[in-house]
């Protein structure tokens, strides 16, 4: 791996190298797994009646001074109590980003004080948040326009309507593990994504959208796949499950077209087809700096993406506290090496099969005996998280539920 010294934020990048050596030291940060976070986004209904458009101004007042600046360009953005700040997507989703946590139950206490907190703040003026991965009432629509969400539309339209559907009616539950050790890395990057499509299918709940059943299972999955595979498509494959995955990221980074092209006016669509490497190569009339290539990896969306930690994207919204069951199964699943062989080991045979879980969940006979097998396994290595007992034997109780209803779902 080429290795460079530290590069400041405005470094003129000049070829591949350099945006290796950046890449691989900002992304792939390695140390003890310790930390865990989680970011939670929600669609934001009227209580009254959930087919209302909900306006930004009636956001800005429910959210206040934790409005972020997009919806609010003289606000402090202050976090909640606990620490998790507060964003709003494109669609008027509102998102909560947690700090990260040392421990599985510390990160469940304050996020659920955090979004507490949200729902007195939304209450009052009647607003009242989703419980599923995709708008089961509305059709896409607009709510926050920025220079970045009107290049990302422009770029997204001219591959079809799926970009729009992410942008302005999806709402995922994204959960942020530490990297590992070195020697792990590969390890935890490889099991990450494998159990995916088997963890997509037993936490699917995105099959409505707009007042009508959509036939997938999550329609929210179906709409980032069908974006632009450039930048939605997985990082790791089970074809090739031992490539290294700095090398594999990088290449996926350079190889992507740019989304966005920063500059003074409104509109920042960049040219058609023009990949991060082109950039380093001359394509544009000034050379990228490394703040560049940070802000064009902010528009990657691959199911894993490496942000100095892991971050999971591929699974769905959940109902009410339900997004403790997922974010406990897989902690336990990468609670150590053992089990996240064996999970990798169960999730083998389904690892590339993300459209098959997105389309037919727990239909699939095969995915649906993955996640079966992944769900009994996480309850064996639970354990290993040290949870206070309340927690341990809700969190049981939890995942045991999502196991019956796999069951269910594959008869």
């Amino acid at each position: 791996m080429v290795t460079s010294p530290e590069l400041d934020r405005t470094t003129v990048l000049r070829e591949a190298g350099c945006a290796a050596a950046h890449l691989a030291r900002i992304c792939f940060k390695t140390g003890p797994p310790v930390h865990t976070g989680v970011e939670l986004e929600w669609t934001v209904h009227d209580v009254a009646d959930p087919a209302r458009p909900v306006d930004p101004e009636r956001l800005r007042a429910a959210l206040g001074r934790h409005s972020p600046v997009t919806l609010d360009s003289t606000s402090p953005a202050l976090p909640l109590r606990h620490g998790s700040s507060v964003t709003v997507e494109p669609g008027g989703q509102v998102e909560v980003s947690t700090a990260p946590r040392p421990s599985v139950a510390a990160l469940i206490l304050a996020t659920e004080a955090d979004i507490a907190e949200l729902e007195a703040l939304l209450a009052p003026v009647g607003l009242v948040l989703g419980r599923t991965g995709i708008d089961p009432h509305r059709p896409p629509r607009p709510v926050i326009e920025t220079p970045r969400y009107r290049a990302m539309r422009r770029v997204f339209d001219r591959r079809g309507p799926a970009g729009r559907t992410m942008m302005y009616s999806t709402a995922g539950l994204q959960i942020c593990l530490d990297a590992g050790e070195p020697a792990i890395l590969p390890q935890r990057w490889a099991t990450v994504h494998a159990v995916g499509p088997p963890l997509v299918a037993a936490f699917a709940t995105a099959d409505r959208h707009a007042g009508r059943p959509t036939g997938w299972a999550s329609a929210r999955m179906a709409a980032w796949l069908a974006i632009d595979p450039a930048r939605t498509r997985p990082v790791w494959s089970p074809y090739r499950p031992d490539e290294d995955p700095v090398a594999a990221w990088t290449r996926y980074v350079l190889a992507a077209p740019l989304l966005c092209l920063r500059h003074d006016g409104p509109d920042w669509t960049p040219p058609a087809g023009v990949t991060f490497a082109d950039w380093l190569d001359g394509a544009l009339p000034r050379p990228p700096t490394t703040d560049d290539l940070d802000y064009h990896v902010s528009t990657l969306f691959p199911p894993v993406r490496p942000r100095g930690y892991l971050e999971v994207r591929y699974l769905d919204a959940q109902p009410g506290a339900g997004w403790t069951v997922p974010l406990a199964v897989l902690t336990a699943l990468l609670a150590d090496d053992d089990t996240a062989r064996a999970a990798r080991e169960i999730a083998e045979p389904v690892a590339d099969r993300w459209h098959d879980a997105a389309r037919l969940g727990l239909a699939d006979p095969s995915l649906a005996r993955a996640a079966a097998a992944l769900l009994d396994l996480a309850v064996e290595a639970l354990p290993g998280l040290d949870l206070p007992a309340e927690i341990h034997a809700e969190t049981t109780r939890g995942i045991r539920r999502r196991r019956a209803a796999v069951e269910r779902g594959h008869r």
